[in-house]
């Protein structure tokens, strides 16, 4: 969802229900499956920018995504050694690769490393899985080593929005084994939360949850700026209310689930 400008004090806005399906938040997994396709306008193809490394022609990203990836690329200088393995699916295509799988790995590893349709966060454009440029890709599991421009691309995620999505510790949770090449975006501060509490987005919608508009917020302060962070229940029917509080610009994203994550951005 778009950043929306704040002029009052205090505003309240309604929005339709049917956003909870959408935005960098939405948790996409074994038990919450995709439930409002990406739409076309809402991606980028990888394409316009040549300088980036494509295993295929043709990839897309959510545009936001696209533009933190490309960032995230240029500031770990891994433009020339790191590949984009796989963006934007599909229902159909994560049919085909989900069926390609279980005929030539078997179902246990098809299980661990290959979402059903409708549960991949691929099909969000908000997934991208890179690896190492080298003469041959594995495009399920790509090399994606913890040494050099691989280990800084990692460290520099957090500050771009993005989060190592399948962390070996978290298995018991996402029911995904562990993807070193796996990242997902959720937008910055979320990702740097994330990361330093240790939770993978299950938790972290679980945990963002305590807090509300009415009581504490969740609080990052930056140098040049105040975030807050809060979630706001669905209600009942076809819209819900959603207050904002006062700032200079919010952002709200669905979780895929019974709510809102409502984020706000005050200059300090």
């Amino acid at each position: 969802m778009k950043s929306r400008e704040v002029v009052q004090k205090h505003i309240e806005i309604s929005v339709s229900n049917e956003e909870r399906f959408q935005g960098h938040l939405v948790l996409i997994n074994y038990q919450n499956p995709i439930r409002r396709q990406v739409q076309v306008h809402q991606l980028e193809s990888l394409d316009s920018l040549p300088s980036i490394k494509k295993l295929n022609k043709e990839m897309l990203l959510e545009k936001q995504c696209f533009k933190q990836f490309h960032a995230l690329l240029k500031a770990c200088e891994g433009m020339d050694e790191i590949v984009a393995v796989s963006a934007y699916r599909t229902k159909e295509d994560q049919s085909q690769i989900y069926q390609d799988c279980l005929i030539e790995q078997g179902s246990d590893y098809t299980s661990k490393y290959v979402a059903l349709p409708d549960h991949s966060e691929h099909q969000t454009g908000l997934a991208i899985d890179v690896g190492k440029l080298k003469s041959n890709i594995d495009f399920i599991a790509p090399s994606f080593p913890d040494t050099g421009i691989y280990k800084s691309f990692r460290q520099h995620a957090i500050q771009f929005g993005f989060i190592l999505r399948y962390k070996q510790e978290k298995e018991s949770i996402t029911r995904i084994a562990y993807e070193p090449w796996h990242f997902r975006y959720v937008g910055y501060p979320h990702s740097k939360i994330m990361e330093e509490n240790n939770l993978c987005l299950e938790e972290y919608i679980d945990f963002v949850r305590q807090y509300r508009y009415s009581e504490e917020q969740l609080t990052v302060k930056e140098k040049d700026m105040t975030i807050q962070i809060y979630y706001v229940p669905a209600d009942k029917g076809t819209s819900s209310h959603i207050p904002i509080l006062r700032c200079d610009f919010y952002r709200i994203s669905g979780t895929n689930r019974e709510g809102f994550i409502v984020t706000t951005f005050s200059k300090n």
